[in-house]
Parts: C-alpha cells; structure tokens; sequence
C-alpha cells in the first residue's frame, strides 16, 4: 500500500489477513521508480530477452 495511506489502513489490512500465512501487508516506501523511462541500461549489462511461452507440442492434432 502506498506509505500515505498506511496510518489509515494497515491496522484494518493486518487484521483482514492475520489468518492467512502466505499473504504480508507492506508499506511501499520508495520515493522514486527504480527505471526511467526512455534511459538505456548500462553498456556491460547482458540481458537475454527470451520468449517464455510454452513451446507447441510437435506433430499433427487429428480434426475434431
């Protein structure tokens, strides 16, 4: 949740989900987005962009 808005809704969200193990309440203190847009990365970064779809099965699907 935003850090402006934490005084008012944490307590109620901590007790909203006090029974649940896998959920964490937090309070998103950055004061600025780690990226800018448009800015390139650094020269010496190796930064692989791969397609993460499944691959499709090979062969033929008999008609329906």
């Amino acid at each position: 949740m935003p850090e402006e808005l934490a005084d008012e809704l944490l307590p109620k969200l901590e007790a909203y989900y006090a029974d649940d193990p896998n959920v964490k309440v937090i309070v998103d203190r950055r004061k600025a987005e780690r990226r800018r847009r448009g800015e390139e990365p650094p020269e010496d970064t190796q930064r692989e962009v791969r397609d993460r779809r499944r691959p499709r099965v090979p062969g033929e699907f008999p008609e329906v």
